[in-house]
């Protein structure tokens, strides 16, 4: 595969279980905004789909309306229906997501920095740790 399918590959694979994005949102993370139609070309050359460790779970990826991809490369918008519906993806019916509670905000999922302190821990001994 190319590198721009490399780089969909990799943001497909942090889309959490439970979770979807769209196209086009896969693109501008990718850098690449614009590019949605693209993302689908490389999505649909997957070699690796599934919901399993190490897979590209491209089933995740919708329409920016919450729509499945009538043309879903991997058995069609049933099967991909029901791989999201076993992830506990809502619908608001037959063909379209609940975007409202399922989309991905493209961040959770991933390891987050440190928390920095805003402020001293309850208890903190300012003479003892400015003394002499």
């Amino acid at each position: 595969m190319g590198e721009f399918s490399d780089k969909v590959f990799t943001v497909v694979r942090r889309i959490p279980t439970g979770k979807v994005a769209t196209y086009g949102q896969v693109a501008r993370l990718v850098g690449a905004p614009r590019s949605a139609r693209y993302v689908g070309y490389a999505l649909h050359a997957n070699p690796d789909p599934g919901a399993e460790v190490n897979s590209i779970p491209c089933h995740r990826v919708v329409f920016k309306d919450g729509g499945l991809c009538r043309g879903y490369a991997f058995g069609g918008p049933a099967v991909q229906r029901t791989m999201l519906e076993e992830e506990g993806i809502t619908f608001v019916d037959d063909d379209h997501i609940d975007m409202g509670a399922c989309a991905w905000d493209g961040i959770s999922g991933e390891v987050e920095e440190p928390e920095i302190p805003l402020a001293p821990p309850p208890g903190f001994d300012w003479e003892r740790e400015l003394g002499d």
